[in-house]
C-alpha cells in the first residue's frame, strides 16, 4: 500500500503528493529539516527535535509553517496511518514559492511537508558490529548549526566513503575532527573519558547528543565538549557516534586505523544501554 504523506496541508497518498517547482527549498536549497526517530510506534526525543526546528527556522527568518503541538499531532497522524513501528518521520519546512529570484519576498508563506520511512534502527550492522569511518576534509558552508536541507557536501562524502569501503565519513577542520557526516562524533580516551566537539557553529547541535550528555551526567560518565584531532581520534580507547537514525553506534575503524581491536569498546556499550533505557521509559 502507499504510503500516506502530509503536504499541501492535508494527509494524501504519496503518490499524490505535489511541491511546485518554482518552491525555494527545491531552487536554492532555502529550508530546513528535522528526523525524529520512532520505536516501538512512538517517538524519541521529539521535544528536541521540535525546538531545534523551530531554532533552525528563526535563524533563516523562516516563520514555523503551524504552531508545534499542531504539527506533533500531524506526527503522530502520520505514524498511526501508516501503521510504523519502528523508523522515521522527516519534516521539511522551505521559505515557500515565488518566481526565482535571490532577494526573497518578505511574505511568503513556507511549505510544509512531512512523511514517515520505516528503518531497522535498533538490529543493524552499526548497532551490533560498529562502523568504520572515512575521514576527509569538510566540505559545508559555515552554519553548520542550521539544520537545513544543502546535504550536498554530505552525499558525495557518503558516497565516496562507500567506493573506498567506509561504511560513513567524519569531517576534519583544521587538524580537528567537526562531527559525522550525518552524526555528532565522540572519542573514549583510555582514562574512559568520552570527549566531544561543544555546540558551536562548527557542528549541529545533536538532539540524540543532547539526550545522551544528559545520560551521563546522570550515571557519572566523565564527558569533556572540547575538539579533538586526527591523532586523538586513532589513538583513543574507543569511539562511536549519535544521531536519531543511528542512536548510539560504535565505531570500530577510523580511516586505516582500528580501534579496541576492532570491535566496540565497553563503554560504547554501556552507552548504548542507557540510551536504550532512555527509550524504553520514553515508551512507557
Amino acid at each position: 500500500m502507499a504510503r500516506v504523506v502530509y503536504c499541501g496541508g492535508e494527509f494524501v497518498s504519496e503518490h499524490e503528493a505535489r511541491i511546485s517547482m518554482f518552491d525555494r527549498g527545491f531552487l536554492f536549497g532555502d529550508a530546513v529539516y528535522e528526523v525524529t526517530a520512532v520505536i516501538g510506534g512512538r517517538m524519541v526525543d521529539n521535544d528536541l527535535h521540535l525546538a531545534r526546528l523551530e531554532r533552525s527556522l528563526s535563524e533563516l527568518a523562516i516563520p514555523m509553517p503551524l504552531p508545534r503541538a499542531e504539527i506533533e499531532a500531524i506526527q503522530h497522524a502520520l505514524i498511526e496511518k501508516n501503521q510504523l513501528m519502528e523508523g522515521t518521520v522527516y519534516l521539511q519546512v522551505s521559505r515557500g514559492e515565488e518566481d526565482r529570484e535571490f532577494v526573497y519576498s518578505a511574505d511568503l508563506k513556507p511549505t510544509f511537508i512531512a512523511f514517515t520511512q520505516a528503518k531497522n534502527l535498533l538490529n543493524n550492522k552499526g548497532q551490533t558490529a560498529g562502523l568504520a569511518v572515512n575521514l576527509v576534509e569538510d566540505p559545508r558552508w559555515n552554519r553548520r548549526d542550521i539544520k537545513t536541507i544543502m546535504l550536498l557536501g554530505q552525499v558525495m562524502a557518503k558516497r565516496d566513503a562507500k567506493a573506498a569501503g567506509f561504511d560513513d565519513t567524519w569531517f576534519v577542520e583544521d587538524g580537528t575532527i567537526t562531527e559525522g557526516a550525518s552524526s555528532t562524533a565522540y572519542i573514549v580516551t583510555n582514562d574512559k573519558r568520552i570527549i566531544t566537539r561543544a555546540n558551536s557553529k562548527a557542528i549541529l547541535p545533536g538532539c540524540t547528543r543532547a539526550a545522551l550528555l544528559r545520560l551521563c551526567s546522570t550515571h557519572g560518565v566523565a564527558l569533556e565538549e572540547r575538539a579533538f584531532t586526527i591523532a586523538e581520534a586513532q589513538g583513543a580507547a574507543e569511539a562511536f557516534q549519535t544521531s536519531a537514525t543511528s542512536l548510539v553506534t560504535p565505531i570500530v575503524r577510523i580511516g586505516d586505523v582500528s580501534l579496541n581491536g576492532g570491535v566496540p569498546g565497553p563503554l560504547t556499550r554501556q552507552l548504548q544501554a542507557y540510551y536504550l533505557e532512555h527509550v524504553n521509559m520514553l515508551q512507557s
